[in-house]
């Protein structure tokens, strides 16, 4: 049994200002309007036999996750399962969890597959065959990585050095050594003798196996996953394929990188060569190499007019770009916040996230429309004492009933009709109708019919903060979640 299992998290932060917090790189959507997630998932139920697909992440992300899973509407036998982090940490623990509950479920010679959320692949019948060579040595025991055949001296990923065949007839090799990203002479170095290939974050191994590798090298993150998941497992067992685990235990398990806790140990390493087309997507360099330019080197995603521009890349959301004079450029437009940058310091865009954390700004983690279990929020304008929301709910879903200390809400419906709970009374709004909805009263909105439901939500108050929420009832299980979200 070969089960994938896809990590999905990070912040992306070199990807801002599409890549935020709250929506991170793997929801990115790409020119052909498939996000990186969506990409992997059907990678992974595309390959033979493939039945369950395990996929690890926040539990912040798990209905966006089920929402694009739906999304790409495309039939397959692969049943998308969850295993809910409540913070990252690294991907050893994500790993171990994982294993645990593979070998649990299916046994500890089940075969996991292991894929990051946001890589990007092409030509995955090359793809295929080298999965297919790293199954036949996991089956042996091994713990097999797949490196990348180098295209470049490429400074930004980490290398592998390949030792011996394993076999005269297979492609898998020994791995002699992992080492860190190299400057660009050792790079170069690394290429003229053909034994070093990049280091891809992609793994196959059995879950028993690799459970096996932590007790030895890795001991305590192994007894503190172990325990983690013991107290999982006691707290709530798997619900509709989504698996929470229990926060308190999962703070104690090690931050750290399986390469870091075992691959790196572990004399039980090899290596399958991958000659397929491979990304990272690590940064708006990366992005812009997907898409075709033109003759002066200009690559557009949205609405440009170029004037005498070289070697600028421009994606705009909704808004025309025009760019005059212009020459080795990255531009990346969204609805509430701007990208211009160098394109040789394309690296650096983290450091315009770490500053806008100083300062608190919510660009960094929201966009200006939010994804929500029941929906969409879009903030439509801001100001002292007032915010306007346009807000989509979708059929037969529901906000929390909660309460608002500080703010009241005046709702008018531009589509479809409400099911509305304000105070003790019940009552339906239509199109064109409204209510006002105090501050201190309970109050839920629900979506009652078969299309989605629009309206147009103001805001007033003191205090217009998303914390300001008490939830009473959630059809989520957010009532004991942390409240710094809205609605």
């Amino acid at each position: 049994m070969l089960i994938p299992v896809i990590l999905s998290g990070g912040a992306g932060t070199r990807l801002w200002p599409v890549s935020r917090e709250a929506h991170p790189k793997p929801f990115m959507k790409l020119a052909d309007g498939q996000s990186l997630l969506q990409k992997t998932f059907l990678r992974a139920a595309g390959l033979p036999g493939v039945r369950e697909i395990l996929t690890i992440t926040n539990r912040e992300y798990y209905f966006k996750s089920k929402d694009e899973y739906e999304a790409t509407e495309v039939q397959t036998a692969a049943r998308p399962t969850f295993l809910l982090e409540p913070v990252g940490r690294n991907t050893a623990p994500a790993i171990a969890l994982g294993a645990m509950k593979i070998a649990a479920e299916h046994g500890p010679d089940a075969l996991m597959l292991v894929l990051s959320a946001d890589h990007l692949i092409d030509n995955l019948d090359s793809f295929s065959s080298a999965v297919d060579a790293a199954c036949l040595s996991a089956k042996g025991g091994t713990l097999a990585t797949f490196g990348i055949v180098p295209t470049g001296p490429e400074t930004g990923f980490g290398y592998i050095e390949c030792g011996d065949e394993v076999e005269p007839s297979s492609p898998v090799r020994r791995v002699s050594r992992f080492v860190e990203k190299p400057t660009q002479d050792v790079a170069r170095e690394y290429l003229a003798t053909g034994r070093y290939l990049w280091n891809s974050g992609m793994f196959c191994f059995k879950a028993g196996v690799i459970l096996q590798e932590l007790a030895v090298h890795a001991p305590l993150l192994h007894q503190a996953a172990l325990a983690c998941w013991e107290a999982t497992q006691e707290r709530s067992g798997p619900k509709d394929g989504m698996t929470d685990i229990d926060s308190a235990t999962f703070a104690h398990v090690p931050d750290i990188s399986i390469d870091y806790a075992i691959m790196e140990r572990s004399d039980n390493v090899v290596v399958v060569p991958g000659d397929f087309s491979w990304s990272d997507i690590g940064s708006w360099g990366a992005v812009s190499d997907l898409v075709r330019p033109d003759e002066a080197g200009n690559r557009v995603v949205g609405e440009a007019i170029l004037v005498d521009t070289e070697n600028t890349y421009i994606q705009s959301e909704n808004r025309l770009v025009a760019a005059v004079g212009l020459e080795h450029l990255i531009i990346v437009d969204t609805p509430d916040a701007l990208l211009v940058a160098n394109r040789d310091r394309v690296q650096d865009v983290k450091k315009v996230v770490e500053q806008l954390k100083l300062q608190a700004h919510e660009s960094y983690k929201l966009h200006r429309t939010v994804s929500r279990p029941w929906g969409t929020y879009t903030v439509l304008e801001d100001g002292p004492r007032f915010k306007i929301k346009r807000i989509v709910v979708k059929p037969g879903a529901a906000l929390s009933l909660q309460m608002h200390h500080h703010r009241s809400e005046h709702w008018v419906v531009v589509s479809g009709m409400a099911r509305v709970v304000n105070g003790g009374q019940e009552i339906f709004v239509n199109t064109n109708e409204s209510t006002f909805i105090p501050a201190g009263h309970k109050h839920r909105l629900e979506n009652p019919g078969i299309l989605d439901l629009v309206m147009i939500e103001v805001q007033s108050g003191e205090y217009l903060g998303e914390d300001d929420i008490v939830r009473f009832e959630d059809v989520y299980g957010r009532v004991a979640a942390a409240v710094q979200e809205n609605n």
